[in-house]
């Protein structure tokens, strides 16, 4: 079985050190990077499962960085967990804007940030039907991994789509946010729930004209808004 390629960029070489090691002894394959052009021209070679990104580098930083790897057809899909010193959760909404699909501030604690290592790859790779579903004016495909609204294509993120397709299948039935959770990452115990607020809050603009879409249950969790008789 192949193992899992997982690309660690960051500057601080002790934090490199550590989740090497601790990556290494988890069984996957791990490269590393220590600035964004570095990373980028390394996704480009060897495109990974996963990047873990720091958000301050130098040259282009880790923004920049995610950007690049969702704007090529070759990269998109890669998995990006997006490690910063900053603890603001407006930085947060900026880095799943730009496609981040996990975000870890630091410090942080070796053994959950691991674990969602794992709960991000358990969602690489999915055999499941195709299928195509029409809410109102937005169109979600999962066969191509694909949302459009009136013709017009959404860049969202893997989390995202996942959110968005899990919320639409079943219209104004309510997920709380323990199951989203679970939809999105895996059985992980380690996410803390308003993640999951982060994500919508980010897929509600992407939306734009359609973030209504999205109905938020007060007290419980989301869901879709239900189709009208």
């Amino acid at each position: 079985m192949t193992k899992p390629r997982i690309l660690v960029v960051d500057d601080e070489p002790a934090i490199v050190d550590v989740l090497v090691y601790n990556l290494l002894k988890e069984n996957f394959d791990v490269t590393t990077a220590s600035d964004g052009r570095e990373a980028v021209q390394k996704c480009q070679t060897a495109i990974p499962d996963l990047v873990i990104l720091d958000l301050m580098l130098p040259g282009l930083d880790g923004l920049q960085v995610c950007r690049r790897l969702r704007s090529d057809p070759r990269t998109k899909e890669v998995r990006v967990m997006m490690l910063t010193a900053k603890g603001d959760e407006t930085d947060e909404i900026v880095g799943f804007n730009m496609g981040a699909d996990d975000y870890v501030a630091k410090p942080f604690r070796v053994k959950p940030l691991i674990e969602r290592v794992k709960a991000l790859l358990r969602r690489k790779g999915s055999d499941e039907p195709a299928e195509v579903l029409v809410v109102d004016n937005v169109e979600i495909d999962k066969t191509n991994h694909v949302v459009r609204i009136s013709g017009n294509e959404l860049m969202l993120t893997p989390t995202e789509f996942r959110l968005l397709w899990t919320l639409a299948r079943q219209p104004g039935r309510t997920f709380n946010r323990n199951e989203l959770l679970d939809c999105c990452r895996g059985e992980d115990a380690n996410s803390m729930e308003r993640t999951i607020d982060v994500h919508i809050r980010a897929l509600r603009k992407k939306l734009e004209g359609q973030a209504d879409l999205i109905e938020t249950v007060r007290g419980i969790g989301y869901r879709c808004k239900p189709t009208r008789a």
